[in-house]
Parts: C-alpha cells; structure tokens; sequence
C-alpha cells in the first residue's frame, strides 16, 4: 500500500473516482473517521490517499479554495454565467443570483452573452455599464457560428469551469464549439466510471481545454430554486465593499435611515437592477428561512 495525492474527477453511489498526480486513476472509499464528521466530499476536492493498485481509501481532504453547493464542486477556478441576448431574453434577476452564488462561493465568474447577432441596439453597452465597473468580464459571442470564443478561451483554458445559466441559451452549442472533442471525451470518461451520458445527478469533472468542465444535467443548469447563503449581501460586491459604512449595525439596506447602500443607488453608483436583485433574493432568503423553521 502506498500513500497517494490527487483529485477527484467524480462521485457516485459512495464510490470517488480519482486521478492520483501520478496518472493513474483510483476507484476509492472514504475511511471511517471522515465519515464520523460528515465532512462534505466533492467533486474537485484534493485528497490524500493509501492505494493498493487500482483501488484506495481516501484518509483526508485536503485544504480547499471554495465549494460550490450546487452542483456540488469544489475549487472551481470560474463559473461561466451563459445567457442569451434574445431567445429567451435575459432576466437580470437570474443573471444576478448565478453572479451572487458565485460571489458568495468565493469563486470568479464571467458573464457570457451568446446569441449577440440577435442583441438589441444598445444591449451590450447597458449590461457592461453594469458589471464590468464590478470586475465582471462580459464577453460576447455567437456559438453557432463560433464567434467570439477566442476571448472566452483565453479567459478559462487551463482551468476548473463551471457553466451555468437558464435552458435555451446555448450552452451545449457553446461547449461544442469550444471543444469539438468534449462528447468524444465524455463517453471515455464515463467508460472509465462505468455510466452514460447525463445520467447522473452529482458533478463530475470531465477534460476540457488544459483543465476540466463541470459536467451536470444539461451541461451547468446550476439550480437556483435554493439559494445557499446566510445573508444576500455576500452576494453583491457593490454592497460589500460598503459593508460598516452604514449607520446602523446590521443594516438590511432596505428601511433604515442613513444606509450606505441606499445612497449609493440614489447617487448612481450602484446600479437600480442590482439593488433590486438584491432586494429579491434578500426576500428569497426569508421565506426558505421560514419554510425551514416550520418544517
């Protein structure tokens, strides 16, 4: 038996398949005592284990940079947030909430807008004036005819990626365009791991341009019916970085007098759409708090 470092590629049935550092890959267990603590394994997490040919027990999680509940992935290096110019149109509420998960996962993201020949005039001009002030990249394409990708390759070669966003907007067009290969790859992938294609309900992490995609039911339809946050404002740079500049400790920045936040939206310099988001998903928060409480 020997002891090991590396990855795992996917979860499934209690079972975590790893690529060791060494190449070879691992089909393993968990040792009783991570068990005992219930400590979360995921998808992406660096472990340390004692091997035995192809078979190991895993023996510790190592130190990880973020965890992304759902899909449940850990060090992500950036989570592509996909939505379409038109058809469907863009939902600033939804764009909001992907960014305000990733925020608060402590994981980079970049908007992507596909579908940009069908943009109305103006359209990229009010989404920037948005989101780049905030550091957001926001990248422009046309899958179908692959279009604009050069930049987004750029952005998220030699990384761990996660792509989300509504259904309709083209992100399996996106990915195939991106990596003609990737089909190709997953069927290796899940020969090795034994299962079809998209038939899994957990992450697994499949080779994509240097680094890895996360590969979920439909390619990233991250799940935004339960947002997994304490508090809205994690979710908001903008609000954030004004955090103790307020009168009052605590502050919801939707009622008090002398709010920080509120005067920077009367002001301009945090966007009306944003604030609205965050008044939205603030309120989300409440009512799955109160539905938890009478459960």
């Amino acid at each position: 038996m020997s002891q090991q470092t590396g990855r795992i590629i996917k979860t499934y049935n209690g079972y975590y398949y790893v690529l060791g550092d060494n190449g070879t890959w691992y089909t393993c267990k968990v040792r009783g005592r991570l068990k005992q603590k219930r400590f979360i394994i995921a998808a992406g997490d660096r472990v340390e284990l004692d091997a035995a040919g192809d078979e190991g027990m895993i023996t510790e999680i190592l130190p990880r940079r973020n965890l992304l509940q759902r899909p449940l992935v850990a060090n992500v290096d950036w989570l592509a947030a996909v939505f379409a110019c038109a058809d469907p149109d863009p939902s600033f509420l939804l764009i909001d909430k992907l960014l305000a998960l990733a925020e608060a996962a402590n994981i980079p993201a970049v908007l992507v807008l596909n579908k940009a020949d069908l943009a109305p005039e103006g359209f990229f001009a009010r989404l920037e004036a948005v989101y780049a002030p905030l550091g957001y990249p926001v990248l422009q394409v046309e899958a179908k005819n692959g279009k604009g990708l050069d930049a987004l390759l750029e952005k998220i070669s030699d990384s761990t990626v996660v792509f989300g966003g509504p259904s309709g907007v083209g992100k399996s067009t996106l990915l195939n365009h991106l990596n003609p290969e990737l089909s190709l790859k997953t069927g290796q992938v899940s020969a090795k791991i034994g299962r079809g294609r998209h038939t899994t309900r957990f992450a697994e992490l499949l080779p994509f341009q240097g680094g890895y995609i996360v590969d979920t039911p439909g390619f990233g339809n991250i799940d935004l019916a339960k947002l997994v946050m304490d508090d809205a404002a994690q979710g908001f740079r903008e609000l954030k970085a004004r955090a103790g500049q307020c009168r009052f400790s605590g502050c919801t920045h939707t009622h008090e007098p002398d709010c920080a936040v509120k005067a920077a939206v009367a002001a301009g310099e945090i966007a009306a759409s944003r604030y609205e988001s965050y008044c939205m998903i603030r309120q989300e928060l409440a009512a799955q708090k109160k539905r938890g409480q009478k459960s």
